[in-house]
């Protein structure tokens, strides 16, 4: 028999940028009990996203940004969609080409990140947003 617990994190970022949440996630998933499961996050917005990325060296994260600075740029002429802002389009845009929800797999009560795997929330926004987050685990 399964059963699904969840929980809704609300974050607070600071404008554009990449956020650990990782603790956030795993002190669910303590406070849970579950131990082998699975560990489900969808992020209920469409100007930021989900990331598994590179938890150790920082410049990774600058990189991403860099990159998607210049495939999604701030203002281009050619967005038709400008009411909230010249940051708002390229925001869409890089949710589209990540992800807003990840499955992660708990074994002994944790989730089975990588070593070097960190859990991001990527804020695509130049100012702060409050962001939701539904955490659902599931053994």
């Amino acid at each position: 028999m399964h059963h699904m617990k969840q929980k809704i994190l609300q974050i607070e970022t600071k404008g554009r940028g990449t956020f650990d949440i990782s603790n956030d996630i795993q002190r669910i998933v303590d406070e849970s009990n579950v131990q082998s499961g699975l560990c489900h996050l969808f992020l209920q917005h469409t100007s930021a996203s989900l990331i598994l990325c590179e938890n150790a060296d920082p410049t990774v994260r600058v990189d991403l940004e860099n990159f998607m600075a210049r495939i999604a740029p701030d203002g281009d002429p050619g967005y038709l969609h400008d009411m909230e802002g010249p940051d708002d389009m390229p925001a869409h845009i890089r949710t589209i080409l990540t992800q807003n929800s990840l499955t992660l797999p708990i074994s002994q009560g944790r989730c089975t990140l990588g070593t070097w795997q960190g859990i991001y929330l990527w804020e695509h926004r130049t100012i702060g947003h409050s962001r939701k987050l539904i955490v659902t685990l599931q053994d």
